[in-house]
């Protein structure tokens, strides 16, 4: 196979995350709206093309309240930083489906390095002929690094929100003629 542009399909793809709540407890949530950019061999990732683009503003972790307050100053700051953003830079391969897909993670103005473990869980046609490939990916990170810091001391001793945010991607993507 050769490298081609791949549209992701968000109908069968999701962007989600977990963070700890209470120091007891995990939260969920998802971003809604999101682009990707994917021009690769799905055979060998090593030198394909791959940038993210989130709405901040797509959030939903099932709390109307909780939502609202992420979306403000006192953590994505949408006003001022709408986007999210993934470039990789690099591409490494571990295994025959499985890379470490490095880039430019950029969140509330921040820019870092971010690893993301990446599968391909496949490639094949779907019943009218088009050929369709699957990607998962996930990564940790800290979210004090991208500057959001707010958090609430606990009468028992913590904080309410953890620090370290996991985010798994399940991506459907359509080669394009």
């Amino acid at each position: 196979m050769t490298k081609a542009v791949w549209q992701v399909d968000k109908s069968h793809s999701a962007l989600e995350f977990t963070v700890k709540h209470m120091m007891i407890s995990k939260v969920r949530g998802a971003f809604n709206n999101f682009d990707a950019t994917v021009e690769a061999d799905p055979n060998d990732l090593t030198d394909a093309k791959i940038e993210f683009s989130v709405e901040l503003n797509s959030i939903d972790t099932r709390n109307e309240d909780r939502d609202n307050h992420l979306r403000s100053n006192d953590f994505f700051d949408i006003a001022n930083h709408p986007k999210m953003t993934f470039v990789a830079t690099d591409i490494k391969k571990k295994s025959d489906d499985n890379y470490d897909v490095t880039g430019d993670f950029t969140l509330r103005g921040v820019t870092k390095p971010v690893t993301f473990d990446v599968t391909v869980e496949g490639v094949g046609k779907d019943p009218w002929g088009n050929e369709v490939a699957g990607f998962s990916g996930s990564t940790k990170l800290n979210r004090k690094d991208f500057g959001l810091v707010w958090n609430a001391a606990l009468e028992t001793g913590g904080v309410l929100v953890g620090e370290e945010v996991k985010i798994n991607i399940e991506l459907e993507a359509h080669k394009q003629a």
